[in-house]
């Protein structure tokens, strides 16, 4: 069932709380965002029941979180990301600003939409191999695998082995060490930093993985993508606990910073309910800056 929570001035928030909630939710998302273009919505068909990408997703989970006590990095963490990737996508779209791929002419907004689908749901299959280097290890796994779904979508192979290779900069890139060259790749990396609602490190808390990563990142209730007041693009984050800020600051705003889509993005964290008098929350309200915390 999904949970409720107060944000203060009557508002709710409905958040799902369980893995299959999850996915619904992301599927649903995807759908609606790829259902419009032929090409991204045959991928997305092909993908999601493809037994390689399955079984990557899979492993990868099982190194994740049985052997390394991480948190999620299968088929659900996959699925948010490429859910949020393609919101963000959408929402610059609709300002008329337009990402690398159609500001080269090297392809139309399905073929954008196929890349940052793509990019999602691939860029965490390396972890099977190790966490490591994983974004090393997704970028050669994604190879074949491409090379086998892409030839369904692509009759031109020039035009398929270019749009691959924006894939593969997207799967490369999704880390914060690595610098997105292309919006595409921003796309992805920074929906990679919006996965860290409260639970999904609840494993590796509740299996002895106890520092301030875990610890901060149960302090985040949601993670809301939205049209923004300022810019196209507003990340919304709903902390239950101002430990939440360093969650915010370490896994999200590092990449965002110096990004391609930095000047497209608002972060906005928000204690709920703002009003609360009591403080284990030091800070209610705060934005995020040039890399900086910014309190309001």
């Amino acid at each position: 069932m999904d949970k409720k929570i107060s944000l203060g001035s009557g508002f709710e928030l409905e958040i799902p709380t369980s893995y299959s909630e999850l996915k619904e939710k992301a599927e649903k998302e995807i759908e609606e965002s790829v259902k419009k273009y032929p090409k991204a919505y045959k991928l997305w068909n092909i993908m999601k029941d493809d037994p390689e990408v399955n079984a990557s997703w899979d492993i990868s989970n099982f190194i994740a979180v049985s052997k390394l006590n991480y948190n999620d990095h299968g088929e659900v963490h996959a699925k948010i990301v490429a859910a949020n990737a393609l919101k963000m996508l959408d929402l610059i779209l609709s300002y008329g600003i337009l990402p690398d791929v159609m500001k080269e002419h090297a392809g139309d907004e399905d073929d954008e939409h196929l890349i940052v689908l793509a990019g999602g749901l691939l860029h965490d299959i390396g972890n099977q191999v190790h966490r490591e280097i994983h974004p090393l290890h997704s970028t050669y796994l994604a190879i074949p695998i491409l090379n086998r779904i892409l030839q369904e979508i692509y009759e031109d192979k020039e035009v398929m082995y270019e749009i691959r290779g924006h894939i593969l900069h997207t799967i490369y890139a999704h880390g914060a060490d690595v610098k997105d060259l292309t919006m595409e790749a921003s796309f992805v990396g920074i929906a990679d930093g919006t996965d860290m609602t409260k639970g999904r490190g609840r494993l590796a808390f509740d299996t002895g993985n106890i520092n301030i990563h875990t610890v901060s990142a149960l302090s985040i209730e949601d993670v809301v993508i939205t049209n923004g007041k300022q810019k196209p693009i507003e990340i919304r984050i709903f902390m239950n606990n101002s430990a939440g800020i360093f969650q915010v600051q370490e896994t999200l705003a590092h990449k965002i910073y110096n990004s391609p889509l930095e000047k497209y993005i608002d972060i906005i964290a928000v204690t709920s309910p703002e009003e609360g008098t009591k403080d284990e929350r030091i800070v209610h309200k705060l934005i995020i800056s040039g890399g900086k915390l910014i309190p309001t």
